[in-house]
């Protein structure tokens, strides 16, 4: 049995006279952390929404946990659960409510017991009592992410989890998604943040004008260019100069302008 949690291949989607996807492919092992890495609109989010069963692709095949996306779209719901780029949290209750809320629309049973074993996973049960208005962006976050875990996913998506988020809320949600791979769930990370995929990634892959241009570790994707050496010492390349390289100069410009 394959070990892929997630097998895309030609992917394909246009919108009007926009081609966003131009026949990639890509595998996530089960248990792994997969960035997607890419600049904006790239197409990262377009291939989250595909695999979240939102969106149809024009061509290609995409399976989650060896569940066709678009043959069966309700089995692959119950295996996976989306964050997107902005917390999805009710601010006027307060965490635990938040939780519990999510849990009773899952029919769990128990869901106050739920609730706080996932507020202790995610150091929020201190805070747990209060209303999310009150919280730091990085607890929201951790919330955001505490509620896509109810039910228990095999696969979670993760759509650039620390979009403005400070430097100390970014390492909170670092830590949230290590502890994820942790217990063996398969988290797939979509971020244009090169220091966010080079910390957390198992595996990379470079996502650039519709296609996957680069797809393998970092170990791997840094010998794709040579080692620089500065006064006799060898300098290896960072993920940034390989992306940069990789997606080219005009990349670059487009941004800028």
């Amino acid at each position: 049995m394959s070990n892929a949690a997630i097998s895309v291949k030609g992917l394909q989607k246009s919108f009007k006279d926009l081609h966003v996807l131009r026949g990639v492919d890509f595998e996530v092992e089960r248990g792994s952390i997969f960035a997607l890495l890419g600049s904006n609109g790239a197409g990262k989010t377009t291939v989250v929404r595909i695999l979240s069963t939102l969106l149809k692709a024009d061509a290609g095949t995409a399976t989650v946990q060896g569940v066709d996306v678009t043959t069966d779209p309700l089995g692959v719901r119950e295996k996976i659960s989306l964050t997107g780029q902005f917390a999805a949290v009710d601010e006027i209750l307060t965490g635990r409510e938040n939780l519990v809320l999510v849990a009773k629309l899952r029919h769990l049973p128990n869901a106050g017991k739920v609730a706080d074993d996932l507020l202790a996973t995610f150091r929020l049960t201190d805070a747990g009592a209060r209303k999310v208005g009150t919280y730091s962006g990085g607890m929201r976050r951790r919330l955001d992410i505490a509620m896509s875990l109810v039910g228990h996913p095999e696969v979670i998506y993760l759509d650039e989890p620390t979009t403005g988020l400070d430097p100390e809320a970014r390492i909170e949600v670092w830590d949230v998604i290590k502890e994820l791979a942790n217990t063996g769930t398969t988290v797939l990370l979509t971020t244009q943040y090169l220091d966010e995929a080079e910390q957390l990634a198992d595996r990379i892959a470079i996502l650039h004008e519709g296609r996957i241009i680069a797809d393998g570790t970092l170990a791997e994707l840094k010998k794709l260019l040579p080692a620089a050496k500065v006064e006799y010492v060898e300098k290896q390349p960072t993920l940034e100069e390989i992306f940069l390289t990789l997606i080219g100069p005009s990349s670059t410009k487009e941004n800028a302008a």
